[in-house]
């Protein structure tokens, strides 16, 4: 199958374009090795990928090559992931401090733009590609609907006090509809902007980079919300997520949030 015709067929499964770049690019990479496809070079590559990066990266090359698998007919095929070791703890998610901290100095700075940003993804737990999809319409209804792979319905609500913010913002800018986060050529911004200049902005108001990026407050919305409504299976499905398995990482404390609690409590 040419690599056309994958990116068709890809197109016809509802995936992001995030994610159809990154399939198109791991079965690139596997062509660069190899010139057919066979369970023998299968292996072998699986083993090159093991050797060369992180699992949680092997694991995405191999949803891709298992992918295309798929679409030549060849699923028996598919090759089984690695197993990812969980830290016992989550890593590098800004806190609710710096978060508030981080907001407020956007906002005094009428730098609104950026504060919608950092605003919608912390209080609705958008994914970044899922932010830059948000339209005028979604705020003056109060909520997305967008459909991921296999048609599933995703609702994300726009929080009522969020929604009077945006609304606002939107009267003082005339605008009635279309794409809420637009850049100054008047297109979509790009995710690769918003991580970019998320980070010019921790810069700016001494925030450690390192916690200041996307699915930070993503990660920022599923601990605050635990923190106040303690129902995981609800927030599995705010958070998209398949399995409630995979919305289990936020009862876990950060490191940070570890730290203290040790320092508190141990006294001998």
């Amino acid at each position: 199958m040419r690599m056309d015709d994958f990116e068709e067929y890809l197109r016809g499964t509802n995936l992001s374009e995030n994610t159809i770049a990154s399939y198109k690019f791991a079965v690139k990479q596997y062509f660069q090795q190899f010139d057919t496809v066979s369970r023998r070079k299968l292996r072998d590559h699986k083993i090159w990928l093991i050797e060369s990066y992180k699992p949680k990266t092997v694991n995405l090359r191999i949803r891709a090559i298992n992918c295309y698998l798929d679409s030549i007919g060849k699923g028996e095929w598919k090759l089984q992931f690695v197993k990812v070791q969980q830290k016992a703890f989550l890593e590098n998610v800004i806190s609710e401090a710096d978060y508030e901290y981080f907001k407020n100095c956007l906002k005094q700075d009428n730098e609104m733009f950026w504060y919608f940003v950092v605003r919608f993804m912390a209080a609705t737990g958008v994914r970044v590609s899922e932010l830059v999809q948000i339209k005028a319409e979604h705020v003056q209804v109060g909520y997305v609907d967008l459909y991921s792979k296999g048609g599933k319905l995703r609702r994300i609500y726009i929080p009522q006090m969020l929604r009077e913010e945006a609304l606002a913002w939107l009267r003082e800018k005339n605008q009635v509809s279309g794409f809420l986060f637009i850049n100054k050529q008047g297109k979509r911004i790009t995710t690769r902007g918003i991580a970019g200049q998320l980070k010019v902005m921790a810069q700016r108001y001494e925030i450690d980079p390192a916690v200041v990026y996307p699915h930070s407050f993503r990660h920022r919305f599923a601990k605050s919300f635990l923190d106040r409504f303690n129902d995981l299976a609800l927030l599995a499905d705010l958070m998209g997520h398949e399995s409630i398995e995979t919305t289990r990482i936020y009862l876990r404390r950060t490191s940070t949030e570890q730290q203290a609690i040790v320092n508190r409590v141990v006294d001998w």
